[in-house]
């Protein structure tokens, strides 16, 4: 029986790996990595927060430096997150989150014959089965 629970898995895998949110995912990942600019923005705010902690470190802190840094890494981080390569790659994450959701959901019902309860609920009612 576990043979074929195994094998079912797997084609259940590759028809998952085939869907349009893993390919929207994939996509996606592929611009982000290979966005300059954001990459540059990753990179210098990695730097930025281990300066941060180096500071952190110090028995006497340079205040007018951690405040510089600070502010260098919020300017950092809102453009990250405001990119839209960004934006693209972090929707197409969750895409690919809530399908998962939805198949573990599918496969929990299978096994229990109970769907989750309404205080599970994603927000999403295009998977919905029904809380209202």
């Amino acid at each position: 029986m576990t043979a074929e629970v195994l094998k079912e898995a797997q084609a259940l895998g590759k028809l998952i790996a085939a869907s349009e949110e893993v390919k929207a995912a994939n996509a996606a990942k592929e611009a982000y990595d290979n966005d300059a600019a954001i990459q540059a923005a990753i990179t210098e705010y990695n730097a930025h927060n281990k300066a941060l902690a180096e500071e952190y470190k110090k028995s006497e802190q340079d205040e007018a430096l951690m405040t510089s840094i600070k502010k260098r890494i919020g300017e950092l981080y809102n453009d990250i997150v405001n990119n839209p390569v960004y934006i693209e790659f972090m929707n197409a994450q969750e895409a690919v989150g809530a399908l998962m959701n939805e198949v573990n959901d599918e496969i929990n019902f299978m096994i229990t014959g109970e769907r989750p309860s309404a205080s599970a609920c994603s927000g999403n009612c295009s998977s919905c089965g029904g809380c209202h």
